[in-house]
């Protein structure tokens, strides 16, 4: 195990990386986020990540969900994520939950951090809920347009800082997705891998109009209560 992970053992040393055997984690979407997430996080020893979403792949996701290819249309976007999981890493055990967050809760699973790949603003209120419910941390991404916004939650509450709506989203570029996705899996792996990280803090990222990558920094209040 520890040749297929030599460039992380590097970084960490064999103790750490055979620590994070015993972690679980939570996806919560297999979308644009997700499936980049099951890259970036799926083939890095974690022992065990669930998929969650009741989506199936459509024509007009798999330009910008790198999980998908032609021929995958109809097939559960959850399934198809957690196949590739374990196609890619022996060391993974991958579950795919094809259903909704509300129904994933009530299956009453224990993990270590939910990382959230939704598109939308009710679902991510749903998560902060049951987390600070479970005392679990969740790192929150999104995207649109060009710009996306990051943030490890622990002690800050999602819902007291953003006005929970239904809203259509703008279109979305194929790089910026897989680059938000990068951090939130960054940020997981760091905490997971017990390193330091930097908590209820929200980064938004955006490329003006030169296409130059800005980065900004807030840092956020704690939940009442």
């Amino acid at each position: 195990m520890m040749h297929y992970f030599h460039r992380q053992v590097q970084l960490w040393g064999e103790e750490t990386q055979q620590a994070l055997q015993s972690k679980r984690i939570a996806i919560i979407g297999s979308g644009g986020l997700g499936s980049s997430l099951a890259f970036a996080l799926g083939a890095s020893g974690i022992g065990e990540i669930h998929m969650i979403d009741f989506d199936t792949v459509s024509l007009h996701n798999i330009h910008r969900q790198i999980a998908f290819k032609s021929g995958d249309e109809g097939k559960f976007k959850a399934d198809i994520c957690a196949q590739l999981i374990e196609e890619r890493c022996p060391y993974v055990k991958a579950i795919a939950h094809v259903c909704n967050f509300d129904e994933f809760i009530l299956k009453d699973i224990e993990v270590d951090l939910i990382i959230d790949a939704t598109d939308n603003l009710p679902s991510r209120g749903a998560i902060n809920t049951y987390a600070a419910s479970k005392g679990l941390p969740w790192v929150y991404g999104s995207v649109e347009a060009f710009n996306g916004q990051v943030c490890f939650f622990e002690q800050a509450s999602f819902t007291e800082l953003f006005k929970i709506t239904q809203k259509t989203p703008a279109g979305i570029a194929a790089p910026i997705v897989m680059h938000i996705a990068s951090l939130q899996a960054n940020l997981a792996l760091r905490f997971l891998a017990g390193l330091s990280v930097k908590k209820d803090t929200l980064y938004y990222l955006f490329f003006n109009d030169e296409g130059a990558l800005i980065t900004q920094k807030f840092a956020l209040p704690k939940r009442e209560g």
